[in-house]
């Protein structure tokens, strides 16, 4: 599923003081532990590929706290390829404690200045401070007109990073001496939507913290003296801590380290929650485990919940074919059930940048990306495989592949994800309603086999199915209302998510959402459709 983009990624690392050495410290010693960096954000690089950077602590260097960033991917920005250069940049950016991240744009331009961590400088070692963001504030649109009010005040980049680094100094100001979690408590009076925070300071405090709706994945480890957080299980994992050790962070709370002392607190109260389904159907890595729910497995019970409802007849010729990649444990689950075989006809190029990430032209970026095997597929009745369909290029694109080039005889197109009908405001980049495909047919109606009818004509396949809406809820493993279903549903978790939407709709209808872009752009005191 090419086309839908993710937003971030965050870790941290911190080897706390005074309680010997752990095991999974870097060969160079403690002072090294930002060495870690890097390895956890190359196991959450799914999440973002345009950026990647750390900020390290190091009380022992004229810079108390220094980032590295720049645009490319962890291999690139680290310089993993070339050994000397990556250890010149480790030796530099040495620390004991660390944060990182990696991008993918929802807001603002592809260059460096947006690539994070954001490091604010200041000559009080308390208000010098850097951070790392993950996730989407839905009212970025007020926040931002709120600071640009005052006269003396300017927001020099199109993203909501900058109002939270203005919001957290805005905390900081003055004579202000607010401890970590109160600071926190604070900002989350004003937060509406998905934010994962990492924060670093030049006393080597630090806080990870996770909104109080859950929107967005954030683990944990603690071993001896060795902290480490990511936004995915599988980044812990790899780093050498026990299964049992890894925990996802409870929403609306925070791990605080101060003075080297490690707590866990709640700074928000956190009566519901909100978990993006979207990270364990796509986005996640399939080795994670996001809130005490396998990733694989829930992939796996998508597909025996589309071979419940799928009423092709079945032959000898039929094969079941997934969509590179994370579509394959659906589709060799729908294949057992439907005792076919599974086979691979679509080969990815690896080599190929991620075509959301490449920009324009998905569909000539898609016959590059997929090369169809007609060894595997002439003659075959397809049933392909797909995560969801958002904008339907890369559809079109493989069923056109897999017949002409392919050799198929019938493409049967089963999309393990209901309809998405509704923009997302909390971080995944699919932010208006006209550039989705399932709008266009269902006008705000009910999904009917008539309907998939229809889609499958414009996809070119000879038919289509979409999973129903309720099984998502049994395949993660979680109540509905504990889910964000909000673009399957229209169902949106915060206010500004329902006033955003509302404009979003308001705009479809007037015909002004092509030529002015996002509900997401527009100021919030627009006024909405009830």
């Amino acid at each position: 599923m090419a086309e839908l983009n993710h937003e971030c990624g965050v870790a941290a690392v911190y080897h706390l003081p005074d309680r010997g050495v752990s095991p999974l410290a870097p060969p160079q010693g403690v002072e090294h532990t930002s060495n870690l960096i890097p390895r956890l954000l190359l196991d959450i690089q799914n999440r973002g590929q345009l950026a990647a950077g750390m900020t390290t602590f190091n009380p022992h260097r004229n810079q108390l706290i220094d980032t590295h960033k720049d645009v490319g991917t962890v291999t690139e920005v680290f310089h993993l390829n070339h050994q000397d250069s990556y250890r010149s940049l480790m030796r530099k950016y040495a620390g004991r404690a660390a944060i990182g991240h990696v991008r993918y744009a929802t807001c603002g331009k592809d260059d460096k200045s947006y690539a994070q961590p954001f490091e604010r400088h200041h000559i009080e070692k308390p208000k010098w401070f850097s951070f790392a963001f993950n996730g989407q504030l839905a009212n970025y649109p007020r926040l931002r007109d709120e600071i640009l009010s005052e006269n003396d005040f300017h927001l020099a980049r199109e993203t909501d990073t900058e109002v939270l680094m203005h919001m957290i100094c805005h905390q900081l100001s003055g004579d202000r001496r607010p401890e970590m979690i109160e600071m926190l408590t604070e900002l989350s009076l004003h937060f509406d939507g998905a934010y994962n925070i990492v924060y670093l300071n030049a006393l080597g405090n630090m806080f990870v913290a996770r909104d109080p709706l859950g929107i967005r994945p954030l683990c944990y480890a603690k071993e001896g003296p060795l902290f480490a957080a990511a936004s995915e299980s599988v980044a812990l994992a790899n780093l050498g801590f026990r299964e049992s050790s890894i925990k996802s962070l409870h929403p609306g709370e925070a791990v605080i380290i101060r003075d080297g002392e490690f707590s866990i607190q709640q700074f928000t109260a956190s009566p519901n929650r909100a978990h993006c389904f979207f990270e364990w159907i796509y986005f996640a890595n399939v080795a994670s485990t996001l809130d005490d729910q396998s990733v694989y497995l829930t992939r796996k019970r998508l597909g025996e919940e589309l071979a419940d409802v799928e009423t092709l007849e079945i032959d000898e010729d039929t094969i079941v074919v997934p969509v590179p990649d994370t579509a394959k444990a659906a589709a060799d689950s729908l294949a057992f059930q439907l005792k076919v075989p599974c086979l691979e006809g679509l080969i990815r190029n690896r080599y190929v940048g991620r075509t959301f990430i490449e920009g324009a032209n998905r569909a000539d970026k898609a016959k590059t990306k997929y090369t169809p095997l007609p060894e595997v597929l002439r003659g075959k009745k397809v049933l392909l495989v797909e995560d969801t369909i958002v904008r339907s290029t890369t559809m079109k694109v493989l069923v056109s592949q897999l017949k002409e080039r392919g050799g198929a005889s019938e493409v049967h197109v089963r999309v393990a994800c209901p309809p998405i009908i509704a923009p997302c405001f909390y971080g995944i980049d699919m932010s208006t309603i006209s550039e989705l495909f399932a709008p266009k047919f269902m006008d705000n109606g009910p999904l009917t086999p008539e309907i998939e009818v229809t889609m499958a004509e414009t996809l070119g396949a000879d038919s289509l199915k979409y999973l129903p809406i309720e099984a998502i809820s049994r395949c993660v493993g979680f109540p509905k209302e504990s889910l964000c279903q909000a673009c399957i549903d229209g169902k949106y978790p915060t206010p500004a998510g329902v006033q955003l939407y509302q404009i979003a709709l308001e705009k479809l209808e007037l015909g002004e959402e092509e030529n002015d872009g996002r509900a997401y752009d527009a100021p919030l005191s627009v006024t909405a459709r009830t």
